[in-house]
């Protein structure tokens, strides 16, 4: 088939990779705009429409879906399908009509669970056991079309979002080209979603990433593993009269040892500990303010920080 890949971030980049290397022809690449990053606030690139120019495949990067201009090129290309992968924009109804077999999404859980911007932070952070990717149709409404293939993932203990969708790329790459292979020879018929199990996954957003030192530790794990690498776990602490932002990465639960009351530090010579609802965690890594990342240890050290200083609570 013929097909235009949509998707921006890196994590659609295996998914461009596994297309541009199957059978089908890929002769597009749709992504969002050049964005403004790096101190300089230089318009870069998109980690997809770099890639598609190392392919040497046409990129189209419109302001909308909806621009006129834009869904002429696209039908210009003449596409079969369009495989889908963190596109990052709403597709109106005038651009799915414009392609026969539609767009096909690869979308990260096992619909219909977590359907929205951040799945794969809910699951991490709702505790599920298991996730997964499925491909379904693109229709109006938010991930509900009928969908061809799913895979499935065991979540494990320590697992981040960065971790866990690292993964989900991979696996998913495969399988969005192996749904593309079913619509081809006509082996894959998409089925309706389930009305039962539908759950949601808005995206997550920096107050929802501040760490409540009063819930159980095994919340606190789990909204700091969700939480990483973005938006990024962080809590707060006075410094020289002044509160101040602190970055926060991965803890680890030490049931053994003696509770602290939420938000209370205890500082060693070789790890830092925080109180919680119920055990203390050790701290991972930690970022200060205007600081680079280092281990909890470390940046005790550095500023002298001693036990019984306190975390916002």
């Amino acid at each position: 088939m013929r097909v235009v890949f949509a998707g921006t971030p890196e994590v659609a980049v295996p998914a461009l990779n596994a297309i541009a290397e199957s059978a089908h022809e890929l002769v597009g690449v749709v992504t969002r705009p050049d964005a403004p990053s790096g101190r300089g606030r230089k318009l870069v690139a998109s980690p997809v429409a770099q890639r598609a120019e190392e392919l040497g495949v046409p990129v189209l990067k419109p302001e909308h879906p909806r621009d006129p201009e834009f869904q002429a090129e696209l039908a210009a290309l003449r596409p079969d399908a369009c495989p889908v992968v963190a596109y990052g924009a709403l597709l109106p109804q005038s651009a799915l009509d414009l392609v026969p077999h539609g767009w096909i999404n690869l979308h990260f859980s096992v619909l219909p669970s977590w359907r929205g911007a951040a799945p794969v932070q809910h699951a991490v952070w709702a505790g599920d056991e298991v996730t997964g990717a499925t491909t379904f149709r693109i229709v109006k409404a938010l991930d509900a079309g009928p969908t061809f293939g799913v895979m499935t993932e065991r979540i494990r203990p320590d697992d981040t979002s960065g971790d866990l969708l690292a993964r989900l790329a991979e696996g998913g790459a495969g399988l969005l080209v192996a749904t593309l292979d079913g619509i081809e020879d006509g082996s894959l018929v998409a089925r309706e979603q389930p009305e039962d199990g539908v759950s949601f996954a808005p995206k997550i957003v920096v107050e929802d990433a501040q760490v409540d030192w009063t819930e159980p530790a095994v919340a606190v794990d789990r909204r700091v593993r969700a939480c990483t690498p973005a938006p990024g776990a962080w809590s707060t602490q006075l410094v020289d009269g002044e509160s101040q932002r602190i970055k926060i990465g991965p803890v680890v639960i030490d049931a053994e040892r003696p509770a602290l009351a939420p938000g209370e530090l205890e500082v060693t010579k070789n790890a830092v500990y925080v109180g919680t609802g119920t055990h203390p965690v050790r701290l991972g890594e930690v970022k200060a303010f205007g600081k680079k990342q280092m281990a909890a240890a470390d940046w005790a050290r550095g500023v002298r920080l001693e036990s019984g200083a306190r975390f916002g609570v």
